[in-house]
């Protein structure tokens, strides 16, 4: 039990000293609420609505731009692991994109789709792309060579070979990029709702601070937070559960 809760210990402190910081030296202060206003804040905002409205849209949108760009990423990450030479050819490319801001493509995302979801999935897809992509090129590379020689010896097709034996290989380490790729849509999500798209959580946050209200800004942060801290925890147990059922299976 007590291990259990030890994780909480620190920022259940943190929100105690902001709370006792709040009512005492920084009482009235624009910029800043305590936690039990925040608590407030968001009680409200559930009951009107806008936090379950907020929150669908960005997960709803940062689920499909994984999609898209996790996708992209994996099977481009399995033809440049075995294909040294499309590797060799797509090298440059690939480093030159794969540094570019996610965030600085939303002008031209704004000029090529306007507001809205689609501007917000291209961004998402971007940038989740690349590290996905990465991750699983290195793990195709890490396949046992004696396996693809065997495929070879055996006359697979490409298809048969990356579905009997790339794809069992690298699951373990597909999972570790799924929950980096998780955690990077939220985020960029978020990002491109407080800059640019007046829709989901991000825009829900900006609208508070433009209304001068450190109670809903806090509200929204704090519940950003949980919901990455869930959506981690739920990629993170999901790979245990593949992880005990290959085992299982092996």
């Amino acid at each position: 039990m007590l291990a259990r809760v030890r994780p909480f210990v620190i920022p259940a402190l943190l929100l105690a000293a902001l709370e006792l910081w709040a009512r005492t030296t920084g009482a009235g202060s624009d910029a800043l609420a305590p936690p039990t206003a925040a608590v407030r804040a968001l009680v409200a905002a559930m009951a009107d609505g806008s936090l379950l409205a907020g929150t669908g849209f960005t997960l709803g949108s940062a689920a499909l731009g994984l999609l898209l760009g996790g996708c992209a990423g994996v099977l481009a990450g399995i033809v440049l692991g075995l294909s040294p030479r499309a590797a060799r050819i797509g090298f440059l490319s690939i480093e030159v994109l794969r540094p570019l801001p996610s965030v600085a493509l939303i002008p031209l995302a704004m000029l090529v789709w306007g507001f809205g979801l689609r501007m917000e999935l291209a961004v998402v897809a971007f940038a989740t792309c690349w590290p996905l992509l990465v991750l699983t090129q290195a793990a195709v590379r890490q396949v046992e060579p004696q396996l693809l020689e065997l495929a070879l010896a055996l006359e697979l097709t490409p298809l048969q070979r990356v579905r009997s034996i790339v794809l069992p290989a690298i699951v373990p380490r597909l999972f570790v990029a799924l929950r980096l790729g998780v955690t990077i849509a939220l985020v960029v999500a978020v990002t491109v709702e407080i800059a640019a798209n007046p829709h989901g959580m991000g825009y829900a946050m900006s609208l508070a601070q433009q209304s001068l209200d450190p109670a809903g800004v806090l509200a929204w942060l704090l519940w950003i937070g949980l919901v990455g801290w869930t959506l981690n925890l739920a990629t993170l147990r999901l790979q245990q559960a593949v992880a005990r059922r290959m085992g299982a299976v092996a």
